[in-house]
């Protein structure tokens, strides 16, 4: 099974159980790292999470996950907060940082720039839109790297 396969089932298995805990399931991963598997669930909620919150949302889906039994390897279970500057990867993530500031990492550089930083005008059709000074820039989702918000310190 894919590595977004297993990341698109596990995220249909636990919204439900989530949300009735009372948070927003913002992502799910599943990543290799050297000879390990993690499977990182990040929740979210309007105060904040802490990590009584993410041992919570653990000890819920823990044999929730046992039992759907999608993943074959041995993974380490992660729950943790998106923090304060959020890794943007689906529509619903883009969707909620219109109009402000974000960063855009590119594979290959757009107008000789692979770092842009922008204001996020538009999400349409796995395309983006920001503004950059003067002017906007469309940008198709499979040629940015990496796509975060920004804390101003």
């Amino acid at each position: 099974m894919s590595q977004s396969s297993i990341e698109s089932k596990v995220e249909n298995l636990l919204e439900k159980v989530i949300t009735d805990l009372g948070y927003d399931l913002y992502d799910v991963k599943y990543e290799k790292e050297g000879k390990d598997y993690y499977l990182r669930i990040i929740i979210d909620k309007p105060e904040g999470i802490d990590i009584n919150d993410c041992e919570k949302v653990n000890n819920h889906i823990n044999d929730i996950l046992d039992e759907a039994d999608y993943i074959k390897e041995q993974y380490f279970l992660e729950v943790s907060s998106p923090g304060i500057e959020r890794i943007l990867r689906k529509e619903k993530h883009f969707v909620s940082q219109i109009g402000k500031e974000i960063l855009v990492k590119l594979f290959k550089p757009i107008e000789k720039q692979k770092e842009l930083i922008g204001t996020l005008e538009e999400y349409n059709n796995n395309e983006i839109t920001i503004k950059l000074d003067d002017k906007s820039i469309k940008i198709n989702l499979k040629d940015i790297a990496i796509a975060k918000t920004i804390f101003n310190w």
